[in-house]
């Protein structure tokens, strides 16, 4: 599988989702300058974390005007894979690929350490290496995670099980203590109509090697690759039907 990963100035987990999908998991992977107008030959598109653009006016409003982003709405749009990690989920609610938006965490203050995600559903290509309501140990890293959206988007998006990650406790409440930066429904993470862009707060990248303290973040990665392995298999029994 082949990914390609974003880079905006002021992007810095740019490395580490490298490090994760090609020295952990042995995939190939190349850097996309945000310059550049091609998303050619890629299987899955990596938004990483930092600060794009210094976050100047605010996470992702910037970014979201890079000429590379034309060439994302048309690969999110022909059901390419998307994954958007901190700044980059701020920056796929700022382009509208997803709804919502990312405010100041509750405690104005940046956090960093460790979460608990609960699975809502394993039947998406982001979760089909996890167990429907396993708890996965992955950290945040950030200022400006506080996920919002109006009431009615809110029920849309836990309705129709788009939400795949909220935050939760040892034994998997979602309890407000257990909210990291006051996300609307201890909201973690969530894809777009079509299943194919996710945005995450928490940095499954880190998190890809018990060394680090957690290998879960690793079962993200995999389920990306096992699902575009198995959409090649399909098409390719499917052309030799035909």
């Amino acid at each position: 599988m082949r990914f390609g990963i974003l880079r905006f100035p002021g992007t810095w987990s740019d490395v580490d989702c490298h490090h994760a999908v090609n020295g952990v998991l042995g995939q190939d992977a190349e850097y996309v300058w945000h310059k550049d107008v091609s998303l050619d030959g890629f299987d899955c598109i990596i938004l990483p974390g930092g600060f794009s653009y210094g976050d100047y006016l605010r996470p992702g409003a910037m970014a979201r005007f890079s000429p590379v982003m034309d060439s994302l709405y048309g690969f999110a749009e022909a059901g390419g894979t998307v994954i958007g990690i901190c700044n980059g989920f701020q920056i796929l609610c700022e382009s509208g690929l997803l709804p919502g938006a990312l405010r100041a965490n509750r405690q104005l203050e940046y956090r960093c350490q460790w979460t608990t995600l609960r699975v809502e559903r394993n039947d998406s290509r982001f979760t089909s290496a996890c167990n429907a309501g396993q708890r996965l140990q992955v950290p945040i890293s950030h200022g400006e995670g506080n996920y919002y959206a109006d009431a009615e988007t809110l029920d849309m998006l836990e309705r129709e099980g788009r939400v795949l990650f909220h935050y939760c406790d040892a034994v998997g409440q979602a309890t407000d203590a257990a909210n990291p930066n006051g996300s609307a429904n201890n909201i973690a993470g969530i894809v777009n109509e079509a299943g194919n862009v996710l945005g995450m707060m928490p940095h499954p990248e880190r998190s890809c090697e018990e060394l680090l303290g957690s290998a879960d973040g690793a079962l993200i990665f995999r389920s990306i690759i096992e699902s575009a392995s198995f959409d090649k298999l399909r098409t390719s029994r499917a052309g030799l039907t035909h």
